[in-house]
C-alpha cells in the first residue's frame, strides 16, 4: 500500500481559497498511491483561534468539494485532513473527512480532544464524542487528530474498533516537536500499528509549525520523516505486518485493565 502525507505550508500571506485549489492539485499529483493525507486545519491554521469562526464552513462546503473532485480525479483514498466545521446547530468542530476513490464521503471525525487548557480551540469548538474507524481494502484505518495523540486510550479504542494503521492529522507546533515524534512512535509500539502522522510547516498565527511528517511501523521503527518545510512524504506499506507483529509480540493479549471482565 503507497501512502502520501502531504506536509502543507500553512502561511498568512496566501489565501484560503488560493491554498484550496493549490493543495487540491497537489492531491492529483499523487496518482499511484492508494491514500493520501493532509493535515489539520491547512485552510486556516491550527493555532488562528481568531479566524475560526469566519473560516468555519458546513461539512459540505466548498472544502469538501474540491477535495471530492480532487479524490475522484486522482482515485484515492483522501484523509483530507480537517476544517472548521460549522454544524446546523451553529456549533464550531474540528472535522476530519475521508474521501473514496469515486470521491464519496467515506467517513467524518469531529476531533475529541480540544488543544488550549480552557482557551482557544477548547472553548471555540466542540468535543466530538465518536470514535471513527474505516476499511480500506489493504487495511483498516482509525482517525484521529493532533492533541489526541497524547490520550492512547483513544487509540486503544480505535485497536478495539479494528485499527491497524493509524492516520493523525495535526499542526503541531515546532516547540514541542520532540513530543511529535516521541507520542507518534509510542502509539505505534502500544498498539503495533502503523502510524501515518501529517503535520503542517510554515508559520501562523506566529506560531511556526514542526514539519516532520512521520511514518511509523507497527514496531516503532520510523519508515520515513519530512523535513520542516512543504513536501509530500511517500512511503509504500506492508499491510500484513500488522498482523505478522502482532502474532509474533502478541503484547496486546496480555491486556488486563480497560478489559471487558470475564463473564461467569
Amino acid at each position: 500500500m503507497r501512502a502520501s502525507l502531504i506536509q502543507i505550508s500553512v502561511d498568512e500571506d496566501e489565501s484560503v481559497d488560493s491554498r484550496r485549489r493549490r493543495v487540491a492539485s497537489l492531491v492529483r499529483d499523487q496518482a499511484g498511491a492508494d491514500l493520501v493525507v493532509l493535515p489539520e486545519l491547512w485552510t486556516t491554521g491550527a493555532f488562528a483561534f481568531e479566524s475560526f469562526a469566519a473560516a468555519a464552513e458546513p461539512l459540505e462546503g466548498p472544502t469538501y468539494e474540491a477535495m471530492a473532485k480532487a479524490a475522484s480525479d486522482t482515485g484515492v483514498w483522501l484523509h483530507a485532513g480537517s476544517i472548521p466545521e460549522l454544524a446546523p446547530d451553529g456549533t464550531l468542530y474540528n472535522t476530519s473527512l475521508v474521501f473514496s476513490p469515486s470521491g464519496d464521503l467515506a467517513a467524518a471525525y469531529r476531533k475529541i480532544h480540544r488543544f488550549g487548557f480552557d482557551k482557544g480551540e477548547a472553548v471555540l469548538m466542540g468535543a466530538g464524542a465518536e470514535l471513527v474507524t474505516l476499511r480500506l481494502p489493504d487495511t483498516t484505518i482509525g482517525i484521529a487528530t493532533c492533541y489526541d495523540l497524547r490520550f492512547p486510550e483513544l487509540f486503544r479504542g480505535l485497536v478495539d474498533a479494528g485499527a491497524e494503521t493509524f492516520v493523525v492529522s495535526a499542526g503541531w507546533p515546532e516547540r514541542r516537536r520532540s513530543h511529535w515524534t516521541l507520542l507518534a512512535q509510542a502509539r505505534a509500539v502500544e498498539n503495533q500499528a502503523y502510524v501515518l502522522a501529517c503535520g503542517t510547516a510554515g508559520t501562523h498565527a506566529e506560531v511556526p509549525q514542526a514539519g516532520h511528517s512521520i511514518v511509523v511501523d507497527p514496531w516503532g521503527e520510523v519508515l520515513a520523516e519530512a523535513g520542516p518545510g512543504e513536501e509530500v512524504l511517500t512511503v509504500d506499506l506492508d499491510p500484513t505486518r500488522v498482523a505478522t507483529t502482532r502474532e509474533q509480540f502478541p503484547a496486546l493479549k496480555d491486556r488486563l485493565l480497560g478489559m471487558e471482565p470475564p463473564r461467569r
